[in-house]
């Protein structure tokens, strides 16, 4: 069966009086509504939980019994055991997780990838997305990786292929994407409970990227790269693909092109002090303010917020931020 979400309000909810824990499987009934969930993950926005299910029967009728194992239970006679699901628990004592809206506003496909560094891997590390196209992923809490585009891919069917831009070796990347790219960067749930995101271009960039922050508290500030930056890159960082006519499908860092500790924050310039903005990373930050520059951008760039979700959009315009 599908997974199918089954909406509650944590106000009028049978979730555990324990935090972090709910009986689950367990009957769900709200104004006479019922569901059954079955290894179950929780999503959150605003004051509702969306709980998801891999196994979950839902018949979204006014009754008061469950269909279950092939019939019509009336749910307060209904025991099943108790299994300890994790995710981040509200105040309320609900449990529920982080969801990623990631929208292609790009004129051509794009292939997002992911990369995790703590948690699950989200949408099997990479898949492909069209033109106007939205797909939604859910990180549990104290999830923190990476999403960015890859263009210009070619995939046979086992997934095996490669990009022209943002390239990870395969359709579903496990490993992060060839520089230059431009990357959308999350911890959930981390110091303080605060979400930390931020765009970052210190590996270069490849496509637009924003990232908008919704139902949470706090800053919850837009971050993201509206400006093309291809249209204006330096011909020194200049990546072309002959391809398409030798345009411009990628603007390096200029550590990538230059590989100099002074452009790298290596060596004797490893430290905010000895490591300044360069012409090149200021022409980044003049073009996107709100997105990391170069290695050492954190004051301007790094973006807080509690109980957020995000939408993540590729080729962003004025009207998104």
């Amino acid at each position: 069966m599908q997974p199918y979400p089954f909406d509650i309000n944590l106000h009028d909810h049978l979730l555990s009086e324990r935090p972090g824990h709910i009986p689950m499987p367990t009957a769900l009934v709200r104004d006479g509504y019922a569901g059954l969930c079955l290894a179950v993950s929780g999503t959150r926005s605003s004051s509702r939980v969306v709980l998801h299910s891999e196994t979950v029967i839902v018949p979204l009728e006014r009754t008061s019994a469950i269909f279950h194992d092939g019939s019509w239970t009336p749910a307060k006679f209904l025991t099943l055991p108790p299994m300890n699901i994790t995710g981040r628990t509200t105040s309320s004592g609900g449990v529920s997780a982080t969801v990623f809206s990631v929208l292609n506003r790009c004129s051509y496909p794009v292939w997002p990838g992911t990369l995790s560094s703590s948690g699950p891997t989200l949408g099997d590390g990479g898949f492909a997305l069209p033109p106007g196209a939205t797909i939604q992923l859910t990180a549990p809490q104290g999830w923190s990786g990476r999403f960015w585009a890859r263009t210009g891919c070619t995939f046979d069917e086992s997934g095996v292929g490669n990009c022209t831009t943002g390239d990870c070796g395969g359709l579903h990347c496990t490993g992060g994407g060839v520089p230059p790219v431009s990357l959308a960067e999350f911890t959930i749930d981390g110091s303080g409970g605060q979400d930390f995101y931020d765009v970052s271009l210190v590996d270069g960039y490849n496509v637009g990227v924003g990232v908008r922050p919704s139902g949470g508290t706090g800053k919850c500030q837009y971050a993201g790269c509206v400006t093309d930056l291809n249209a204006s890159c330096p011909p020194e960082l200049r990546v072309t693909d002959p391809r398409q006519g030798g345009s411009v499908v990628a603007c390096k860092s200029a550590c990538a092109a230059f590989k100099a500790p002074e452009f790298c924050c290596t060596g004797d310039h490893a430290s905010p002090q000895t490591c300044s903005p360069s012409q090149y990373s200021e022409m980044f930050k003049n073009a996107c303010p709100t997105a990391y520059s170069y290695a050492y951008d954190d004051a301007s760039s790094t973006c807080t917020c509690t109980g957020s979700d995000y939408l993540i959009t590729f080729c962003p315009t004025a009207a998104d931020i």
